[in-house]
C-alpha cells in the first residue's frame, strides 16, 4: 500500500480542524480531496506531506510513519500547496535547480530532473524569465514542476490548476492522469468538474471528518451530480 492514513487529529487551540480522518491510497489512484472551506483538506495534506506533526495517529508512506521518518517520507512526497512560494527574482530555470540542489542530487542529476520537470509542467520559453513576470498560471506550473522534481511516487496538490485559463486547464488534467498511471495522487479543489474529469476516487470530509468515499459515478449516481452529493454530505456551508 502506498499510503496508510489512521486516525489522524489535529486541533488548533480549542478548534478541531481534523477528527480522527482515516484512508489509504495505492498506486494508481487518483483522489479527489473535497470540502467546505475550513473542513480540514489542507490541514489533512500537510500532516501526510510532513509538513505539520498530528495531534494524534499516522500517516505511512510506504509503510514508513511521516512523523517519525520525515525526510525518508519526503524523498517519496511531491507536495504543491496552495500560494506555493515562489523567489520572484529568480528564473524557474535557476529556481528548480535551487530546489534540485537543496534535496541533495548531483549538479548532472539536477540538470536532468529540471528539464523533465519543466517539461511535464509546461513551462516553455517561460523557463528563462524572472518569476515575477510570469502570470499567475505559468507560477502555478513554476510551484507544480518542484513538486515533480525528484521524480515522488505520492503527489498532493492543492488546487493545482488554480489561475489557469481552460486551455491550461485541460493540460495539466492530462498530465495529472497520466502520473496518476504509476504513482497515487491527492487532489485538493474547488472545482468539481475536474474531480469527474481525472479521479478514479472522491473523498469528502467536513468538519474534520470523512463524510464520503467512494468514486465520482457512484457519487453522482446517488445523489444527481457532484455538486448535489457535495452540498447533501456537507450542509452547503462554508466553516470559518
Amino acid at each position: 500500500m502506498l499510503l496508510q492514513v489512521e486516525g489522524l487529529r489535529k486541533t488548533f487551540g480549542r478548534r478541531v480542524a481534523v477528527d480522527g480522518i482515516g484512508f489509504s491510497l495505492d498506486v494508481g489512484e487518483i483522489v479527489g480531496f473535497l470540502g467546505p472551506n475550513g473542513a480540514g483538506k489542507t490541514t489533512t495534506m500537510r500532516m501526510i506531506a510532513g509538513y505539520l506533526e498530528p495531534d494524534d495517529g499516522a500517516a505511512k508512506i510506504f509503510n514508513i510513519d511521516v512523523a517519525q521518518e520525515r525526510r525518508r517520507v519526503q524523498e517519496r512526497v511531491g507536495y504543491l500547496p496552495e500560494g506555493a512560494p515562489l523567489y520572484g527574482e529568480m528564473t524557474p530555470w535557476s529556481f528548480l535547480r535551487f530546489i534540485a540542489e537543496a534535496r541533495g542530487m548531483t549538479r548532472e542529476a539536477a540538470r536532468h530532473a529540471v528539464r523533465r520537470a519543466a517539461q511535464d509542467a509546461r513551462l516553455g520559453d517561460s523557463i528563462e524569465r524572472p518569476i515575477e513576470t510570469l502570470s499567475k498560471g505559468y507560477r502555478r506550473r513554476v510551484g507544480f514542476a518542484a513538486a515533480l522534481l525528484h521524480d515522488p511516487m505520492l503527489l498532493i496538490l492543492d488546487e493545482p490548476t488554480d489561475g489557469l485559463d481552460p486551455n491550461q486547464r485541460h493540460a495539466v488534467r492530462d498530465l495529472i492522469k497520466k502520473l496518476g498511471e504509476d504513482r497515487g495522487l491527492i487532489i485538493s479543489t474547488h472545482m468539481l468538474e475536474e474531480v469527474e474529469a481525472v479521479c478514479t476516487r472522491a473523498i469528502l470530509i467536513d468538519r474534520g471528518r470523512i463524510v464520503a468515499d467512494d468514486t465520482p459515478q457512484a457519487l453522482i449516481e446517488k445523489h444527481g451530480s457532484l455538486e448535489m452529493a457535495f452540498t447533501a454530505l456537507t450542509g452547503g456551508e462554508e466553516r470559518a
